[in-house]
């Protein structure tokens, strides 16, 4: 199984295009989106072509292939325009391991769930990374559009023994072995 990971469009439908560039090329078996998809938020500035009806559109082209998490910015009138459901965490199990969705606002490598997990994912802090702390992993994907702390535009890709995370462009940022 190959899992794509995206966070924080936050409205961008420049930076949705240049992913649904990228999802093209990685062909993933699913989209695990973590939150934030539509609304810049009022802590952010406007993002590149914001246009949250074409990002939209384009997410609902790939409804058969995505799960969301609902983030902090995600509204009710979100999920109406969404022809996919968004749920407030997602629990996969994948290459023997135990891999917990969620956005970040509730839950990180600060505030742990009570959920067993082996790894958190998440977005929020528009941070990429990939840490190891107390036998866990956590990873956060960044942002798509809209980066903080001099990281890159990125995303995750997930397969059954390794995590990347990548540069928008595609190129590998870290990676960790997991299995």
């Amino acid at each position: 199984m190959k899992l794509l990971v995206i966070s924080d469009i936050h409205g961008s439908n420049y930076y949705m295009n240049k992913m649904k560039e990228r999802i093209d090329v990685e062909n993933p078996d699913k989209i695990i989106l973590l939150g934030d998809l539509y609304y810049h938020g009022p802590r952010n500035p406007l993002t590149d072509e914001y246009n949250p009806g074409e990002v939209a559109k384009t997410l609902n082209s790939l409804k058969d292939k995505i799960i969301a998490v609902r983030g902090n910015c995600d509204a009710e009138v979100d999920q109406m325009i969404s022809e996919f459901t968004i749920e407030d965490n997602v629990s996969l199990n994948l290459g023997g391991k135990t891999f917990l969705f969620t956005h970040g606002h509730k839950f990180n490598i600060d505030n742990l769930p009570e959920e067993n997990f082996d790894i958190l994912v998440y977005g929020h802090f528009h941070t990429g990374f990939i840490k190891e702390k107390d036998g866990k992993i956590f990873v956060n994907s960044g942002s798509i559009s809209l980066p903080k702390n001099n990281t890159k535009n990125s995303y995750l890709l997930i397969d059954d023994e390794n995590i990347y995370l990548k540069e928008i462009t595609g190129n590998v940022i870290d990676s960790i072995e997991f299995s």
